[in-house]
């Protein structure tokens, strides 16, 4: 796994765009190099916010979006549409503004399909396996960009501090009793997240520095720090603002930007 780097910006703000630039670009050159690229969406304000930023660029027709594959980090067990489902809020913020090929929009399934959140897992873990190529060796795919939120409990995707899903292996499973409302979900595992080329932690706000700090502290468990097996095989990314980046450990050698 690769050793994070951290970029800080001023502000939520402009943390959001600075991300949503830095995707363009990843993905363009993903594109030029083999024809498609993959990015994992994440939730939360920043993230949607960073699709918001895009969607308002004109750099976003750089993009071929019908060479593009979609995929979620987690998604709350919900019925479609639901407000507080992630991919409402990525189709609101961005890709029902795009031309993206529905078939290579990977969707979680909700309450309203018909099945259970562990089958809904189930369903996920196999379309990853579908989707993986010889050259990822691995039973997923190896993402070019997989987006993460971290909360205040430094928790990933939907994987919180001391739960079940942190010791599992699968590609995707159902979690049950979250700490934090709605109590049912699907997300991927750490293997999955391991997997990508490239792990990007975005983070804003004072409520995240402790986090960030433990996430990035020496000797940290993912069991107990979740995000601290938030790691990419080829780079990883903390993406913050200054607020988060506060309590960061001294020596990590961090590049502030203007």
């Amino acid at each position: 796994m690769s050793v994070p780097n951290v970029v800080v910006h001023r502000d939520a703000d402009v943390l959001a765009k600075a991300v949503a630039a830095r995707i363009i670009t990843r993905l363009v050159d993903a594109q030029s190099a083999k024809g498609a690229a993959s990015l994992v969406l994440t939730g939360g304000t920043v993230g949607i916010a960073t699709l918001a930023a895009i969607a308002a660029t004109p750099a976003r027709d750089a993009i071929d979006w019908r060479r593009l594959d979609i995929w979620w980090g987690d998604e709350r067990f919900l019925p479609g549409g639901h407000p507080e489902r992630n991919e409402t809020g990525a189709r609101k913020a961005l890709l029902d503004q795009v031309d993206l090929d529905p078939a290579r929009v990977h969707v979680m399934q909700g309450q309203d399909a018909g099945v259970t959140a562990e089958e809904s897992a189930d369903l996920y873990a196999e379309e990853l396996r579908k989707a993986a190529r010889p050259e990822d060796h691995g039973p997923v795919p190896s993402f070019d960009v997989m987006l993460l939120g971290m909360g205040p409990d430094a928790h990933v995707a939907s994987l919180f501090p001391g739960m079940p899903a942190l010791y599992d292996t699968r590609p995707a499973v159902a979690v049950h009793g979250s700490p934090k409302p709605p109590p049912t979900r699907v997300s991927l595992t750490l293997p999955t997240i391991q997997a990508a080329r490239e792990v990007w932690v975005v983070a804003a706000g004072e409520e995240k520095a402790g986090a960030v700090r433990l996430a990035l502290s020496e000797g940290s468990g993912p069991v107990q720090v979740p995000a601290a097996g938030a790691r990419g095989r080829q780079r990883t990314l903390f993406l913050l603002d200054r607020a988060a980046a506060q309590k960061i450990p001294p020596g990590l050698g961090r590049i502030a930007s203007p």
